[in-house]
């Protein structure tokens, strides 16, 4: 016979999503159950956010190594150590695991079941040897990677984020299906750590940000030795002695290109089966669950949040909607989520940071819009630095409303957090052109493409007219 457990809320998925609303809940004075499978900490912890970064720097050090000569410092070529590079990823996981671990959420009062959950009925759950009632339950299970059906792919060795960073060496080879931030992280750092690496995307890389900033991207892997092969139509893999065979067909033209390794990096896809949805009531697809704007399921006690909720599949999207839900599952407040000034980021070198419209979509919505730009080639700190490539780009609406910002360059995941400042409180570009920005820093950039904003007013024949005129006075 299962254990009977009624708890306040019941959160299956311990991610990021899930341990934010279990973190929070428990020390409000709610009685919680925490529902976990796999590892806790979920994708980002074990398998995305941390050990891909980890791996980046290792690949960065190596590359800064390489460059060194630029500063008049003796450089070369790096020594590579995969096994320490190896150590420092996995050292990296075990030192953040403590923060996401069952004792840690057990020691705030969680009640942290480590088992598949399914519903079976409205509000409750089955998990190992409990049935659990709750009055509010949060479905927080994220998302998998999504393996295309590419012709002989199930019978053949190839790698996701999932196994990747267990590898224990480098490649010599390593072919790389798909084009967005993963692929091309991963084939910038393995590049720099010593493996030849070639991209297949079957449209362009990066679709989702501003074109302009991601040829800045494209060129630095393009010099860094990446091959990257865009618009490629994959016929089939197959194994081709130790490794692995890629075919494909372009204007009926067959072309094969060979590897040691293969990573698929072609999406994810929500993890939705095996929970038994339909008992509790809840719509749902293969994009994931379908929720309104304070994330509630169609069986209004439920919620669902992160990945498998849809929409931006980021671990800081995932923290963002806890907050929503405890404010309507504890408070009872009707908060929604908004989404119009969501970053996001690709950890590349130059980094490439995006929030709200890319210039093409908000023509599309707008029509008449201001671009603003300014090169890290014009900004003192980049030449010092020797990191010229990039620019920051703004897009305004006529009278000045933000509409969205992207930046390709040195520092750009951090760079982006006052666009999304101002973006979230609806501040005009006025404010980021007025501020004062120390000097000389990258965050200068911002500060210029903003005043470009006004340059054709402060120099126009106009603007001269006045001056010529007050100067009359005296």
């Amino acid at each position: 016979m299962a254990d009977e457990l009624k708890v306040d809320i019941c959160v299956i998925g311990g991610g990021a999503g899930g341990l934010a609303v279990a973190a929070a809940a428990a020390p409000m004075g709610a009685s919680v159950a925490l529902i976990e499978k796999a590892k806790m900490g979920g994708d980002c912890l074990n398998y995305g956010c941390v050990p891909s970064k980890a791996l980046l720097a290792a690949g960065h050090a190596a590359e800064s190594v390489r460059r060194a000569v630029r500063f008049g410092v003796a450089g070369g070529r790096p020594a590579v150590d995969a096994k320490a590079v190896h150590g420092h990823v996995h050292g990296s996981i075990a030192a953040l695991a403590p923060h996401d671990s069952q004792e840690r959420f057990e020691g705030l009062g969680v009640k942290v079941i480590r088992a598949p959950a399914r519903f079976t009925g409205r509000r409750q759950v089955e998990a190992g040897d409990f049935r659990v009632t709750a009055r509010r339950l949060v479905v927080a299970t994220g998302s998998s990677p999504f393996a295309p059906p590419i012709p002989g792919l199930e019978g053949t060795p190839y790698f996701t984020n999932e196994n990747i960073f267990d590898l224990g060496r480098i490649p010599n080879h390593l072919l790389i299906v798909g084009g967005g931030p993963i692929g091309m992280e991963m084939a910038q750092a393995f590049r720099r750590l010593g493996a030849e690496v070639t991209v297949l995307e079957m449209f362009t890389i990066m679709p989702r940000d501003d074109p302009e900033l991601v040829d800045v991207v494209r060129g630095r892997l393009a010099a860094d030795g990446v091959d990257i092969r865009e618009g490629v139509n994959i016929a089939g893999v197959e194994k081709a002695g130790d490794g692995v065979r890629m075919i494909m067909q372009t204007d009926g033209v067959e072309t094969k290109v060979e590897g040691s390794h293969l990573l698929i990096a072609a999406g994810r896809r929500a993890n939705v089966g095996g929970l038994d949805l339909e008992k509790a009531g809840i719509a749902y697809s293969p994009k994931g669950i379908e929720v309104d704007a304070r994330l509630r399921t169609s069986n209004k006690k439920i919620f669902a949040i992160g990945d498998v909720a849809g929409g931006f599949q980021f671990t800081h999207v995932a923290e963002y909607h806890a907050g929503i839900v405890i404010r309507n599952a504890l408070f009872r407040i009707p908060a929604k989520a908004k989404t119009g000034a969501v970053p996001w980021i690709t950890y590349t070198d130059p980094e490439l940071a995006q929030v709200g419209l890319t210039e093409e979509r908000a023509k599309e919505r707008h029509g008449e819009i201001r671009v603003l730009r300014w090169p890290f080639a014009d900004t003192a700190r980049a030449r010092t630095e020797g990191e010229t490539d990039g620019l920051v780009k703004a897009i305004t609406s006529r009278k000045g409303r933000i509409l969205g910002a992207g930046i390709a360059g040195p520092r750009a995941g951090e760079l982006i957090h006052i666009w999304v400042l101002a973006m979230s409180n609806n501040l005009k570009i006025g404010a980021l052109a007025g501020m004062i920005a120390p000097y000389p820093t990258f965050g200068e950039a911002s500060k210029r493409a903003a005043g470009g904003f006004f340059t054709p007013l402060l120099f126009s024949e106009r603007a001269r007219k006045i001056v010529r005129a007050l100067s009359l006075f005296g």
